[in-house]
């Protein structure tokens, strides 16, 4: 058995009152992998951001090497060893690669000017420990979303970190990718370093820990030895009984029902935007949720951004409800009735702000074209928080305290005051555990059943299985085969893409 790397004796953590965490242990040996899973707000986040320092008040007892610590800030906890990649990045889009490598710990010379040469130099090999050939001169915000994880990883690597904590590491990743970055782990895990590995993705987990803890509702549930464990058991851990709207996107095959017969909402014809994706062709029709999957770069985050005039398209064309539309802004897409919401929650959100104000943002010019009305924004926000069983209830909490999943229900929250024909939903799951995909199916599923047109993008086969009633798949730009009407498998979708 190895030997016991760092120790959580007692852990207890409270936001305003609301208590995140109570009376947790927890133990990472040396060499070892070690997963965590829960739902979003079981406190598997807030206790990874203890040990990384990014909370200095907590009650509990820490050792790390035996020895009792407490770290104040991240830089206290990456001087004794330990790193964190979050699951929302914090890189430097404006920087080259090699200075994000180096952020914070850029090498100068005696003469206190920067040493470009030897940053580049660093930077490369760092970067090819993970397996990757990237020009260390070119901007970090060029790259997709997938290898700007792999640079922040590499960031961690060059500080020495003997412990590395990965928030939800492959939710941007194609599978040939998570392969990449699961050797990498193996590889350092072999070298004597210790991973703690958060997902929602059970596979994964299954797959790459040696060792694998369960939180709910702030406790620590049960931790086991991976060969001890399978999916099933992981997810009645997780959620308890009675939860079964996403069984069956986990477990088996999944019938597609399309309503061939319903009235088109949007249509595209040969919509291209090179070099991103080419000769799209699709209908979106009301009272049916269209699946768009593929991996990574398969072009369907162009394609939604420019059905919602983000992005312009360079030929083709675009019908809404029959009649031939060009968007010249985001804000003409909402004029006509479309809603969409990215699949960075930072982009649309306001967190420092009450939750109040982010679902009423969108209507402001309906309650009143002076003056705010905070009361009237209240009263809307109250009942879409009702609604979609927003915890905490309480609309004048900020929303940067609540979990990814909460903060997610408010996203759409604010595009369903309008409400809109058309819904465009580009990776709603991200990030987000079994209970809260659950409550995100049962929402859209209840629009569909109001009669909206609802379009989901996404790169986690699972999402689209349990939202979808037709599924189109992308590879490399282009649509390479639709399912509608019959039985489809999360195998079946992987092999088409």
């Amino acid at each position: 058995m190895a030997t016991a790397l760092l120790e959580l004796i007692g852990i207890s953590k409270s936001f305003g009152g609301v208590e995140a965490l109570r009376d947790v242990d927890f133990l990472l040996r040396t060499g070892e992998i070690h997963g965590l899973v829960g739902e979003n707000g079981a406190g598997k986040s807030t206790l990874m951001k203890i040990i990384a320092g990014v909370h200095g008040d907590f009650g509990g007892e820490f050792r790390l090497d035996g020895q009792p610590v407490h770290f104040r800030s991240p830089r206290d906890a990456l001087a004794g060893g330990i790193g964190m990649v979050h699951q929302e990045l914090s890189i430097a889009p404006d920087l080259s690669v090699a200075e994000n490598v180096f952020l914070g710990a850029q090498p100068v010379n005696g003469a206190g000017l920067m040493q470009w040469g030897r940053m580049a130099r660093e930077a490369r090999r760092q970067l090819a420990r993970l397996g990757l050939d990237i020009d260390p001169g070119m901007r970090i915000g060029e790259l997709p979303i997938g290898l700007q994880q792999m640079v922040e990883l590499a960031r961690v690597l060059f500080s020495g970190a003997r412990i590395i904590i990965l928030d939800e590491p492959t939710s941007a990743l194609s599978p040939p990718e998570v392969e990449r970055l699961f050797a990498v782990l193996r590889r350092l895990r072999d070298e004597g370093r210790s991973i703690v590995f958060i997902s929602h993705f059970l596979d994964d987990i299954l797959l790459v820990s040696d060792t694998i803890t369960v939180f709910r509702n702030g406790r620590r549930i049960a931790t086991t030895p991976t060969a001890e464990t399978g999916k099933t058991e992981l997810i009645e851990r997780m959620i308890g009984a009675g939860h079964q709207e996403l069984g069956d996107s986990y477990r088996s095959d999944i019938r597609l029902d399309s309503h061939r017969d319903a009235a088109t909402v949007l249509e595209t014809q040969a919509l291209s935007l090179d070099p991103a994706y080419r000769d799209v062709s699709l209908t979106a029709r009301a009272g049916e949720v269209l699946g768009i999957y593929g991996f990574m770069g398969c072009g369907q985050v162009e394609l939604v951004r420019t059905l919602f005039g983000k992005l312009r398209p360079d030929r083709g064309v675009l019908r809404l409800a029959g009649g031939e539309v060009r968007f010249a802004s985001t804000a003409a897409a909402c004029r006509a009735g479309i809603a969409f919401v990215p699949e960075s929650r930072r982009s649309m959100l306001f967190l420092e702000e009450p939750i109040y104000k982010n679902i009423s943002v969108s209507v402001l010019g309906r309650i009143s074209r002076v003056l705010l009305k905070p009361a009237a924004e209240q009263d809307i926000a109250r009942t879409q928080v009702k609604a979609l069983q927003i915890r905490p209830p309480g609309v004048e909490t900020r929303l940067g305290s609540l979990s990814g999943g909460n903060q997610q229900k408010v996203g759409l929250a604010k595009w369903l005051t309008f409400p809109p024909r058309l819904l465009i939903l580009s990776e709603p799951t991200r990030g987000m555990d079994v209970g809260a995909k659950e409550d995100v199916v049962k929402i859209v599923r209840g629009l569909r059943d109001r009669g909206l047109a609802v379009v989901v993008a996404s790169t986690e086969p699972e999402t689209v299985l349990s939202l979808a009633d037709r599924i189109i798949v992308m590879k490399k730009g282009v649509i390479v085969r639709e399912f509608a009407d019959e039985l489809i498998s999360k195998d079946r979708l992987l092999e088409a893409a």
